[in-house]
């Protein structure tokens, strides 16, 4: 007989907390521990290193996001622990917070509302334990309906050269600022011109756009 999937469920409605623990149990899962906050989460990771990982979102201290930024520290820890999130709201933001963490795998996100389904419910849970992704289709069709971000594919370095060519320096003013070679820099600022997708063009200032793509983009961090 196989091991049980050793689960820490972590749920601050003590209600749906122990349905969740019978439910799990029921189907073969072994709840190790659980809990009611997101400090008490992470002790519980730490404590019975679980293979599996159940969370909602909002949770104490500050009924916020605290449950997933637990959620996401188990993830960068132990990519090995699969987590599944469940949450009451649709944000994708979260979702896509979950999908950066680890290699993207043994990872799933929930909505509560559209757990009708048992079975399948215990099925994703075990697709995700065994390496899978979970994501509910409407935050998938809501990831898919957001403007890319086209600063994402820059280098910290690249940046660095965008905010002081938004700044308004020269090529020697940037490199004595950043310690390199104005070779360097001319490097890096056609480097975010491709990145950028600002074709060569006689008739545009490809510096400008890339500027004004900055700005419209918002500082960067």
């Amino acid at each position: 007989m196989p091991p049980l999937t050793r689960v820490v469920l972590a749920e601050d409605e003590v209600l749906l907390r122990e349905g969740l623990v019978g439910l799990l149990a029921r189907f073969g899962f072994e709840v190790v521990a659980a809990v009611g906050s997101a400090p008490e989460l992470l002790e519980a990771v730490d404590l019975h290193e679980p293979d599996l990982v159940v969370t909602d979102i909002r949770m104490p201290p500050h009924r916020r996001d605290d449950g997933l930024r637990a959620a996401v520290a188990v993830r960068t820890e132990r990519p090995h622990v699969a987590v599944v999130v469940l949450s009451q709201y649709l944000q994708a933001e979260y979702a896509a917070a979950l999908l950066d963490s680890g290699d993207g795998r043994r990872v799933g996100y929930l909505l509560k509302d559209r757990v009708a389904d048992i079975a399948e419910f215990v099925k994703t849970l075990r697709e995700v334990v065994e390496g899978g992704t979970a994501i509910d289709p409407d935050v998938i069709r809501h990831l898919l309906r957001r403007p890319r971000d086209p600063l994402a594919s820059l280098s910290p370095r690249e940046r660095e050269v965008l905010v002081l060519l938004a700044e308004g320096h020269s090529n020697a003013a940037m490199a004595a600022q950043l310690h390199i070679t104005e070779a360097a820099i001319g490097k890096h600022v056609g480097n975010i011109l491709t990145k950028l997708d600002l074709a060569p063009s006689q008739d545009t200032n490809r510096r400008v756009l890339a500027v004004l793509t900055y700005l419209r983009n918002g500082p960067l961090r």
